[in-house]
């Protein structure tokens, strides 16, 4: 269990990957107008890898890494960051978004069977509850839009499921794998080699490459939120909470994110915000509570 002291750095981590996580929904919409899917992450993972080194180095941390903890960086890169966000965008262009976002919500079911299969981990009857309500609510949000199913669209569907569960395996493998100790320090090698694997997928794709000084003012806004905050405060969060807590309760992150890509879609983008919607977030909600609310042994 966390120590008392440590409760506070918990309280803010979920609120990162919870608020900040969730708004970049809309700020990756923004960059993709302009961008191509790899390039964007690629130029997104790097900067922020740069910027975690420097402050890093600044504050005197250990850099050093292992061979085994930079084995272990390289597998939990490519699974976070080129697949399960590269190819979860790129896979968008075959299937709807809302669907796409039900298609996600499934990642603390994964994340339970996961544990189950590689810790022997019971699966307790209020987190299947959880899990249960929050598929409920997922439905509920995302069955008011027509999914339309274009052509491509089945392997989009499959592609977004090996997305969550590569996302789900590498949370529960990172839960106990030799990393680097400093959360920070471990962000930046992960994001580091993650942009290198983005860069060569955006090259072999043959994606058209804009240079920055020809983004338009919005898209720069979008990549500075997305580096500062949706990379390094948020994914050093994330790592920091994989350590701390239960996974699940991480990944009740899928759940949550969804909520507040509507939210800020309505007051940003005056999108509507229906009852159905609102009925959605509470059973959503009621979801997060009971998993969040498990007890640990």
């Amino acid at each position: 269990m966390p120590k008392p002291s440590s409760k506070a750095l918990i309280i803010v981590a979920f609120f990162s990957i919870y608020i900040i996580w969730g708004s970049t929904y809309l700020l990756n919409k923004i960059a993709v107008t302009e961008l191509s899917p790899f390039y964007l992450a690629s130029i997104r993972f790097f900067c922020a890898s740069v910027l975690i080194f420097s402050i890093a180095k600044v504050l005197k941390m250990k850099l050093s890494i292992t061979k085994k903890q930079f084995r272990n960086s390289i597998l939990v890169g490519f699974l976070f960051l080129v697949y399960g966000n590269g190819v979860f965008v790129w896979a968008l262009r075959y299937v709807d978004s809302g669907f796409a976002a039900l298609l996600a919500s499934t990642q603390p079911l994964f994340v339970l069977l996961l544990m189950r299969l590689m810790d022997n981990k019971k699966m307790k009857p209020k987190s299947l509850i959880g899990v249960g309500l929050g598929l409920v609510g997922m439905y509920l949000l995302v069955s008011q839009q027509d999914l339309v199913a274009n052509e491509g669209a089945l392997l989009g569907v499959f592609m977004i499921f090996t997305c969550v569960l590569g996302w789900s395996y590498a949370s529960v493998f990172v839960s106990k794998a030799d990393m680097p100790e400093n959360y920070f320090v471990a962000t930046g090698y992960q994001m580091a080699i993650g942009s290198i694997m983005l860069l060569c997928a955006s090259l072999l794709t043959k994606e058209e490459w804009i240079s920055p000084l020809e983004w338009s003012k919005d898209v720069k806004i979008a990549m500075f939120l997305l580096i500062t905050f949706g990379s390094i405060v948020a994914f050093t969060a994330f790592n920091f909470l994989l350590k701390q807590v239960s996974t699940e309760k991480v990944a009740t992150s899928a759940y949550v994110n969804p909520i507040v890509a509507m939210l800020l879609g309505w007051y940003v983008l005056d999108e509507t915000l229906s009852t159905q919607s609102i009925i959605a977030a509470v059973v959503l909600l009621t979801g997060v509570y009971f998993i969040t609310s498990r007890k640990r042994r």
